[in-house]
């Protein structure tokens, strides 16, 4: 037996006692590091095989690699078993006794504002016979834009006003494509609300870069003007119960609506008059793109979740809603 093999035999004998008598993780990656790093004993071994005789060098060479295989199998073996007891013993030393009282003076959970606002919106179009309906909010331009007959041109299709992905994909900025997307697999009658959030360039403290939207739609035979707007004012009347509000509309222009409507409220004598709603009755042209028949008509309407919700709760600056703070939230 040659002086080399002794040497990696003794090298062996003494790397499996100290693997076998250490208890610490962080020796045993010392070891490792003492053995198999850079400088570590067994590796010295393989580069000192340039400097044997020809004939030795492939088994010397074979036998240092069988022998740091093996090696490295009982290291990783005993590694595991050393971090299986040290988190048997967190375990037992972070043991809780679930059957002890909890802590007094937790604070219950309670709903947003605009959570609440939403179940408001949708409870009173649900008792109107509407239904909720749900869609993307990664949307592709068809139904975003052009099912909606905003043509290329529009405003509302430039990079600082929409967050693209591409030419043919963004984020949603208006729940407008929920309802078209149920009118291409839904004949008409249709009575029903999108709700979620939508995403637009835009952050003040009337606005933020991601808001909700409730939009509704209602397609029957012979719909008018005077559904639209009774639907709209039953609505303001239920939302703001106790209050004494006074509605107008507005003659406004949607791409999707003709003729359209921007309806106002006003929540006190002789204050300001708040633009809450957007409304009319749906384009025929859209009805057409989408091949549903002559004989129906329809209206659609669309709101800012967040504006009811600041004008019900009295709420100045919009980001106040979205900081989080518990001592506000409370107070609703």
């Amino acid at each position: 037996m040659s002086y080399e093999i002794r040497k990696i035999i003794k090298l062996v004998e003494e790397a499996n006692i100290k693997i076998n008598t250490t208890n610490n993780i962080n020796k045993l990656n010392e070891i490792r590091l003492q053995y198999f790093g850079n400088k570590g004993k067994l590796t010295l071994q393989l580069k000192n095989i340039s400097k044997l005789k020809s004939y030795d060098k492939p088994i010397i060479g074979e036998a240092i690699n069988k022998t740091k295989k093996n090696l490295y199998k009982k290291f990783n073996f005993h590694k595991n078993l050393l971090q299986k007891e040290r988190i048997k013993k967190k375990l037992a030393k972070e043991k809780i006794d679930v059957t002890l009282p909890g802590r007094g003076g937790q604070n219950i959970g309670n709903f947003h504002p605009i959570t609440r606002t939403l179940y408001r919106i949708k409870n009173l179009f649900f008792n109107l016979g509407y239904k909720l309906v749900d869609g993307p909010e990664i949307e592709d331009d068809f139904h975003n834009f052009e099912a909606l007959n905003m043509p290329r041109n529009h405003p509302a299709r430039a990079m600082h006003d929409t967050f693209y992905f591409n030419e043919n994909y963004m984020l949603r900025s208006h729940t407008s494509s929920i309802l078209i997307r149920i009118m291409e697999k839904k004949n008409p009658p249709l009575s029903i609300i999108g709700a979620g959030k939508v995403y637009r360039c835009d952050a003040d403290i009337n606005h933020s870069p991601m808001f909700h939207q409730v939009e509704g739609l209602l397609v029957d035979e012979c719909v008018s003007f005077s559904d639209l707007k009774g639907t709209i004012e039953i609505f303001i009347n239920c939302f703001f119960e106790g209050q004494k509000i006074e509605v107008r509309f507005r003659p406004s222009y949607f791409p999707f609506t003709e003729p359209s409507a921007e309806v106002d409220i006003r929540m006190k004598p002789y204050s300001d008059w708040l633009e809450v709603i957007g409304c009319g009755m749906i384009h025929p042209k859209i009805l057409k793109r989408l091949k549903i028949n002559t004989k129906y008509s329809g209206f659609a309407f669309g709101m800012g979740v967040e504006r009811l919700t600041m004008l019900r709760y009295g709420v100045k600056d919009l980001r106040t809603l979205f900081k989080n703070d518990i001592r506000i939230l409370r107070q609703f």
